[in-house]
């Protein structure tokens, strides 16, 4: 007579922990996309202000005139003058400062501005990027020399 057959396969407990498993990690996979997008959305803006900013300031001293870096609080736009602007995606804030002559309305948005010199110098000021968590970035562009300097913001 032979041995007595082994069964073979998953019990159904072990069917039901694998499907509590998959249902937990199928639940966090939105939450872990949504902080990577809005990763990624924070790292281009940040990198669209820079580009603008240190753009701006070429432009200024490569071709000998003035160049406003225009920032529309309401709009959540900024870029460099007489190029494109950069919209600000939805959860992220900007706060700016900025030189009280480089304030006014155009029409009906008020806007902020750092003017580059062709000389090399700037009206200074900054501008911050922040997450919804209330960190980010400080970009600061020196008075004097027009460099941007970027430095980290804490909540």
């Amino acid at each position: 007579m032979p041995a007595a057959a082994t069964a073979r396969g998953f019990t159904l407990i072990e069917l039901l922990v694998v499907l509590a498993l998959m249902a937990l990690a199928a639940g966090a996979l939105p939450m872990a996309f949504a902080r990577l997008h809005e990763g990624a959305q924070y790292r281009a803006s940040v990198r669209a202000a820079l580009d603008a900013m240190r753009g701006a300031r070429l432009r200024a001293m490569s071709s000998g005139a003035e160049v406003r870096f225009i920032v529309d609080l309401q709009g959540r736009r900024f870029g460099a003058e007489g190029a494109g602007s950069y919209t600000l995606p939805e959860p992220l804030e900007m706060h700016a400062v900025m030189a009280a002559q480089e304030q006014g309305t155009n029409g009906q948005e008020a806007f902020m501005a750092v003017r580059f010199l062709p000389q090399g110098g700037a009206s200074g000021g900054s501008l911050d990027i922040l997450r919804p968590s209330g960190n980010g970035v400080r970009l600061r562009v020196d008075w004097f020399s027009a460099r941007v300097q970027q430095e980290a913001l804490q909540p």
